[in-house]
């Protein structure tokens, strides 16, 4: 999500490159509709003791003939990726991989927030100009779920193992409340694991249960028709920014939105350092300011 910006800026500066995205199962259907790559690859995380897997991997990226290649990730294991080329064929690379042609040596990378690291990195391999995230491209007939003409987002899930994350779902049913009260349907998103917040928060407030029923174009869609979205710091809210639903995030003292904020329209992050102690008149307030 936080790569849209990026991406559009190496088509733009590569117009007549044949360009293939390297990533993984959950994305390569859905960015395979985006205007940005002539080929998508999935499998693109391989476990480092999946010797077979790894093997597959350096052959197919040996036998696709890259002249450059872009590691927006700059991981560990994506730099290693460098490594499975031969020495005498290694295209140009931007990323921090140990002796690449256009290394990103910005000093204070790892305090940058994600999008802004890959500007500057970008900037230092010739592409100046990277726009927003554009969702424009990703569509989604939502007649399948029947939803109301006002009807807000709430995204409550996060990391499973990572729970203080979350603010706790008896303030998302709080909110809930309000809104449908006002005539704005709740409408809860997340995977399906999820399933059993959605259900306490739609306890008293008639919130529409949407968890482990839309993919990322669903997303999209959804985010440009709600009138907000409130949640978690997770995907699903990066994803609503980009396609410029207004969103209010939570953070609490587990992740830095300096670092990791969504960004899109109008986004607006509250913060605590525990999220159970934000109440849900303040979430109300910047969720639908007077």
């Amino acid at each position: 999500m936080l790569s849209l910006g990026p991406m559009a800026a190496i088509r733009r500066h590569h117009p007549d490159a044949s360009i293939t995205l390297l990533s993984t199962d959950p994305y390569a259907g859905w960015l395979a509709e985006a205007p940005w790559f002539d080929h998508v690859w999935s499998g693109g995380r391989p476990p480092w003791w999946d010797v077979a897997a790894l093997l597959r991997l350096r052959r197919r990226l040996i036998a696709g003939g890259f002249r450059r290649v872009y590691d927006l990730q700059t991981s560990g294991r994506s730099s290693r990726y460098l490594r499975l080329f031969p020495r005498s064929a290694r295209p140009e690379w931007s990323g921090i991989a140990p002796g690449c042609s256009h290394p990103d040596r910005q000093p204070d990378r790892g305090r940058m927030h994600d999008i802004d690291r890959q500007v500057g990195q970008l900037r230092q391999a010739g592409i100046t100009d990277v726009p927003p995230g554009d969702l424009s491209w990703s569509r989604a007939d939502l007649a399948r779920f029947a939803l109301p003409d006002r009807f807000a987002l709430l995204v409550p899930g996060s990391s499973a193992h990572r729970p203080g994350k979350r603010w706790p779902a008896a303030q998302y049913a709080r909110l809930a409340a309000t809104l449908a009260a006002r005539g704005i349907t709740p409408v809860v998103l997340g995977a399906a694991s999820e399933g059993p917040l959605a259900a306490a928060i739609a306890q008293g407030s008639g919130a529409r249960d949407l968890t482990g029923r839309t993919g990322f174009a669903d997303l999209a869609a959804l985010g440009r028709a709600a009138e907000v979205a409130v949640g978690n710091d997770t995907g699903p809210m990066h994803l609503l920014a980009a396609a410029g639903c207004r969103a209010v995030v939570l953070f609490s003292r587990e992740s830095d939105p300096a670092l990791c904020a969504p960004r899109g329209g109008v986004v607006t992050v509250l913060r605590r350092a525990d999220l159970a102690t934000l109440p849900a008149e303040e979430v109300l307030a910047a969720a639908l300011p007077e």
